[in-house]
């Protein structure tokens, strides 16, 4: 194997490596599944998030006060750009959609499309990919009003309904006792 072959294979195994820690992170913060978010980040990381600005420890306080309320989260991303700044830095910006539903602390319910870019510099620790430091740029806010009516009326047949750690069909896959059609234990 030459050395450019093996330079661009190290390159691709980094971007999927990069990719991977982002997904993590929308699992993690869409599923209330804080394995998986605490994985997105190094210990030692900061992360401006809007309201939240510091240490990423806070940030997980933060968000498990919100998971306590039953939030429903979605966050998609797009256009993920990765800039290399050595072997073991990288500068990431990704776009992302997220629709948010639940209640403040002032228990009001809210509904909410927000639109943005997370500019992240990741760095590589030994042979793992993770966030180093994060801003969250808002770039679309809209509130929306929430549904009136329940999932149960919303979602109708459409079955399973995504839901939190461990309950959601994803911590399933392939596990025998689980059926694949609904998510329901097997007879």
């Amino acid at each position: 194997m030459t050395p450019e072959l093996e330079h661009q294979i190290r390159v691709l195994s980094d971007r999927a490596a990069i990719e991977d820690c982002l997904h993590r992170y929308c699992r993690g913060i869409d599923r209330a599944d804080e394995v998986a978010l605490r994985s997105a980040y190094w210990p030692d990381a900061t992360d401006q998030h809007g309201p939240y600005q510091g240490p990423v420890e806070g940030f997980f306080d933060w968000v498990r006060a919100a998971w306590a309320r039953g939030p429903r989260n979605i966050h998609v991303l797009s256009n993920i750009l990765i800039e290399f700044r050595g072997a073991n830095e990288a500068a990431v910006e990704s776009s992302f959609t997220a629709h948010q539903r639940g209640e403040g602390a002032d228990g009001v319910l809210r509904q909410v499309m927000l639109i943005g870019r997370y500019c992240d510099l990741f760095e590589k620790r030994g042979t793992e990919w993770r966030i180093a430091a994060r801003t969250v740029v808002y770039d679309w806010v809209e509130d929306q009003p929430p549904p009136q009516a329940p999932d149960s009326a919303r979602f109708g047949p459409r079955q399973p309904v995504g839901g939190s750690w461990p309950d959601d069909p994803v911590y399933h896959i392939g596990r025998a006792d689980v059926s694949p059609r609904n998510g329901r234990e097997q007879d």
